[in-house]
């Protein structure tokens, strides 16, 4: 990889200190200026005081989620290049990030290369996975998270599609076809 103009600055917001930390050590060590923020509200302060050219974002935090941290950004800084980082990857979320404005959107674990790599993009590219044939299709995953956040509303189908952003009938459907088709997974063979 080649060396960055020392002008650009990368702002990681993720409330995991420790990997945010470790990643913008490795970006330093990369000759990139870092900023961290752990929340939203330190992620505009950091964006106001330091004027980022690019955001790494976790989804997943405390308070306000990384979607709406890249909507503020977005919204006040239009040419900021924002990539999305999550452990729980979805379609749903990725196509929100992607219409926020994200230019892309990567599944942990990944790499300091891939996060590099996916701010040269010039087309947003929706959901990376690991490029393995074990990788979990993007149906499962959509699954797992949606059965995530019914869990998180109590079971509560009317709520948990408010929160995915979908009507409920739509969740219902989903949900209702998921658990009528068997695991297309096939079995190990030793």
């Amino acid at each position: 990889m080649t060396t960055p103009p020392t002008a650009i600055t990368i702002m990681i917001v993720d409330d995991d200190r420790p990997f945010a930390t470790a990643l913008a050590s490795a970006l330093r060590r990369r000759g990139f200026q870092t900023v961290l923020a752990h929340d939203y509200d330190g992620a505009m302060a950091e964006a106001e005081a330091w004027q980022p050219e690019q955001a790494v974002i976790d989804l997943r935090m405390p308070g306000r989620n990384g979607l709406e941290v890249v909507a503020s950004l977005r919204e006040r800084w239009p040419t900021l290049r924002v990539v999305v980082l999550t452990g729980f990857g979805s379609i749903a979320t990725a196509v929100e990030a992607i219409k926020l404005g994200a230019v892309h959107y990567l599944t942990k674990p990944t790499s300091v290369d891939d996060i590099l790599a996916a701010f040269e993009r010039t087309e947003p590219v929706l959901l990376d996975t690991p490029t393995n044939h074990h990788a979990t299709p993007l149906d499962e995953l959509e699954w797992e998270h949606l059965q995530r956040v019914l869990t998180d509303c109590g079971g509560n189908v009317s709520e948990a599609a408010r929160r995915l952003g979908m009507h409920r009938r739509t969740l219902q459907r989903k949900l209702a076809r998921k658990a009528a088709v068997p695991s297309r997974r096939k079995p190990d063979s030793r």
